[in-house]
């Protein structure tokens, strides 16, 4: 049985509506085994990788479905390998907190810079330099906890 362009298309997007994982991959093998394709076939008239046919072919001759670990993929953050981290930032921070001076929220602002709260994580919390995060990383933990990393506008005089 040949396949029409019409019909490529459609059990591309049938396999697109399943979520990537197992079910995808068995649709994918019953697929090739419904048309009798291999996998070069496969990749050339439906985009799909030959490392996961190869997989799906695999699950569907032996039954034995392959869990995939989605949860255990990426780079751990930060509080994963230092525990203390937010609390200790909260400690150091907490004596450099002012609120809006228009008091129309509920912010605090911190007068301390990023660079300034890894100083003072090596210095009075004696974290190792080398463990301390960058910059860009104390400054995304900052906001994640609420303080806002600018200068407090000091009181103006009042114009006439």
């Amino acid at each position: 049985m040949s396949l029409t362009p019409e019909m490529c298309i459609f059990i591309q997007k049938t396999a697109r509506s399943f979520k990537v994982g197992a079910a995808r991959r068995r649709y994918m093998a019953g697929t090739l085994e419904t048309f009798g394709l291999g996998q070069r076939q496969a990749q050339r008239l439906f985009g799909w990788g030959r490392d996961t046919l190869r997989k799906a072919l695999q699950e569907h001759r032996s039954g034995i479905t392959c869990l995939d670990a989605f949860a255990r993929r990426g780079r751990k953050p930060a509080e994963f390998h230092l525990p203390r981290l937010l609390d200790d930032i909260k400690d150091i921070v907490k004596d450099h907190l002012q609120p809006d001076p228009t008091f129309q929220t509920t912010r605090l602002y911190c007068r301390l810079t990023a660079a300034e709260v890894g100083r003072q994580l090596i210095a009075r919390k004696d974290y190792p330099a080398a463990k301390v995060p960058s910059i860009e990383t104390l400054t995304n933990k900052l906001n994640g906890l609420g303080f806002r990393l600018r200068k407090v506008a000091k009181c103006r005089p009042q114009k006439k």
